[in-house]
């Protein structure tokens, strides 16, 4: 399940995987940002809860960033913000991270690698949400 929608200059996504739901809300970050240099800042705020019955952790973290161009990149790495937070059920994690952009709007999506407390381990998905400077016309 994966909604998205959008309020003034923010934007959000949010989806659920086997009881791991991730919402993101974005914004655009103008004292951050040189349009002149073709440099635009965006900040998002995730909040990942546990909303199933056994506890999970995050090990990993896979996005496939977007430009206006179409031009994408992919970034892989470990945990987030330089952890790899544990949710037992019911509890959340929350953290805010930026991405930097050559065009004014772009977009966001991607994936958790959670390991549940039994061993096994699947993809959380990070459903898409805009990046984009208020009032750029897409």
């Amino acid at each position: 399940m994966a909604n998205l929608e959008r309020r003034q200059d923010e934007f959000t996504s949010e989806a659920v995987t086997r009881g791991v739901r991730i919402r993101v809300v974005s914004r655009y970050s103008r004292e951050q940002s040189h349009p002149e240099q073709n440099r635009w800042f965006f900040i998002y705020t995730i909040t990942i809860s546990n909303e199933g019955n056994k506890t999970v952790q995050l090990l990993s973290r896979h996005w496939i960033i977007e430009n206006a161009d179409g031009e994408v990149d992919e970034v892989r790495g470990d945990g987030v913000v330089g952890e790899q937070p544990i949710l037992e059920a019911g509890e959340a994690f929350e953290y805010s991270s930026g991405c930097h952009l050559s065009t004014p709007f772009g977009s966001m999506r991607g994936t958790y690698l959670m390991l549940v407390e039994d061993g096994e381990t699947f993809d959380a998905t990070i459903a898409p949400f805009t990046l984009s400077e208020p009032y750029t016309v897409h």
